[in-house]
């Protein structure tokens, strides 16, 4: 097993804070260091492993830190951004039209239109009625008016 010094071990707290897979960091170590590694190694520096469970202090406040700024900046990458895909899918559309590659190019415009039309997304429409509308939401606004109000209720309950 390597002795890692520092510096690696804050280069591996930070790629598994970034969801970056133990195999990945360890493949990462070796091209950024040199140092071969397994991923057994890699994962004693995740707090939310059963591997980590005895790690220092010091790399676990560090790991919350990149973990917090990581998902934070989420805009800060590009492709997060429907300005950018849309852009994208463009440049890459015209390049399917210039070389007459038409189920490409309608392929595009059609992912195009489903992000205009929030496909993509998780909002969900929520429809408040029964299958048989006998708990339809009402809504009444009464505007500061007690008697009308009284009376609602009144008729809600079946008194006088």
């Amino acid at each position: 097993m390597a002795t890692l010094n520092n510096g690696v071990k804050t280069f591996i707290v930070q790629g598994l804070a970034t969801y970056m897979t133990p195999s990945e960091v360890a493949e990462a170590v070796n091209q950024e260091f040199g140092i071969t590694i397994t991923r057994q190694q890699v994962a004693k520096y995740d707090p939310h492993k059963a591997a980590g469970v005895n790690l220092a202090q010091k790399w676990q406040d560090l790991f919350k830190q990149f973990r917090d700024d990581f998902n934070n900046d989420i805009q800060a990458i590009p492709i997060a951004n429907k300005a950018y895909r849309l852009n994208m899918l463009d440049r890459m559309a015209r390049d399917a039209e210039k070389s007459k590659n038409r189920p490409l190019a309608a392929a595009l415009a059609e992912q195009a239109a489903k992000e205009m039309g929030e496909v993509f997304t998780n909002k969900q429409k929520l429809d408040h009625q029964s299958s048989d509308k006998s708990m339809t939401p009402t809504v009444n606004n009464f505007n500061g008016d007690a008697q009308a109000a009284s009376q609602a209720y009144q008729d809600i309950m079946g008194g006088k």
